[in-house]
């Protein structure tokens, strides 16, 4: 299944806000759909979950305020908690979900190869026979 942009809806639904100004919405999710895009492309169906990271951090704090006091409350966020960009742990998660990154092997014997020796065998060899240094046998 293809991937498909979340909707404002989905954005206020991920950050539990009641009302939400559409518009905007629709701007900062296009916006992190194209910063995605410089990662992975196309986007995987459930990229969405990045898509809704990166915007709801931008909707959240489009000013980047890390230190915020009014009246007896204060509020102090992570530095560069606000606007758009891509953590290393969405990174990480779009080349994940992608089916990118992580340890992989890679089989260079071919197909058609045989297993029986490729090399003459010679039964003459072995103790008994004439010594060489380095062999083995006495």
């Amino acid at each position: 299944m293809a991937f498909e942009s979340p909707t404002a809806e989905d954005l206020a639904l991920y950050l539990e806000l009641g009302e939400i100004n559409g518009a905007r919405a629709d701007l900062l999710i296009q916006q992190a759909i194209n910063l995605c895009l410089t990662m992975v492309k196309p986007l995987p169906e459930p990229a969405t979950a990045v898509v809704l990271s990166v915007a709801g951090r931008a909707y959240v704090n489009p000013q980047q305020v890390s230190y915020e006091t009014i009246g007896p409350m204060s509020v102090q966020r992570p530095q560069g908690s606000g606007g758009l960009y891509l953590t290393k742990a969405d990174k990480a998660a779009l080349k994940a979900l992608a089916g990118r990154g992580g340890a992989f092997t890679v089989d260079p014997t071919p197909a058609s190869a045989d297993p029986s020796p490729t090399w003459p065998l010679d039964t003459l060899l072995g103790p008994g026979e004439e010594w060489e240094p380095g062999w083995g046998w006495p």
